[in-house]
């Protein structure tokens, strides 16, 4: 037998096989990218979610907890309050604060700016009511003071909102004209009823 035909044919059959175990590993690694690639498209859409619904409702309590104060401040000027207006408070409080707990473990900074920003002035807004409340204002603290405040918690809950929406890729031009007018309390007009009006928002 010719030890050259031998050798030719060995490295024939090496070749072969070289070949396809190179094309095979190329299969597996472009399979894992594939893979890694499709991991990573659907973990940015849970993300997606998981944010979206985190704003949707911080979105919706912190209006729940604006609402909540100023139906308070009414109760407030016209009674004391009882045992069922104090729990409805405290309960939209609880509840605004467990969203903006979850919140801030997805949101980016651009968000958490402005909605912790409105989380400083809802709580500054209740402990001026609570205060009231228990008969211990601080100097200056009074039924108006309160609805003003508050009613200058709609911008920032615009503000937050806007944010959110940004990061979600939804925010567009506003088809409808601002008015910052409304915004301030300089509208108001002396009786705090119309402080306590919140604008759209």
């Amino acid at each position: 037998m010719d030890v050259g035909a031998v050798l030719i044919a060995i490295t024939g059959v090496a070749g072969t096989l070289g070949g396809a175990l190179l094309t095979q590993r190329g299969a597996d690694r472009a399979k894992k990218r594939e893979l890694e690639m499709g991991h990573a498209i659907q973990e940015a859409r849970e993300n997606l979610e998981l944010r979206r619904r985190c704003y949707t409702e911080l979105h919706r309590e912190a209006r729940q907890f604006a609402t909540a104060l100023s139906r308070h401040l009414y109760v407030m000027r016209d009674r004391a309050p009882g045992e069922e207006d104090i729990r409805a408070l405290e309960t939209a409080k609880d509840a605004h604060r467990d969203c903006w707990s979850e919140t801030l473990m997805v949101a980016p900074d651009t968000v958490i700016g402005p909605a912790n920003e409105l989380n400083d002035a809802l709580t500054r807004v209740y402990g001026q009511i609570k205060r009231m409340e228990q008969g211990k204002p601080r100097q200056g603290e009074t039924l108006r003071s309160a609805a003003e405040a508050q009613h200058a918690l709609w911008p920032l809950i615009r503000a937050t909102r806007e944010a959110m929406r940004g990061d979600l890729g939804v925010t567009g031009a506003a088809p409808w004209p601002r008015s910052d007018a409304s915004d301030h309390p300089a509208v108001m007009i002396g009786d705090f009823e119309e402080a306590l009006g919140g604008p759209d928002s």
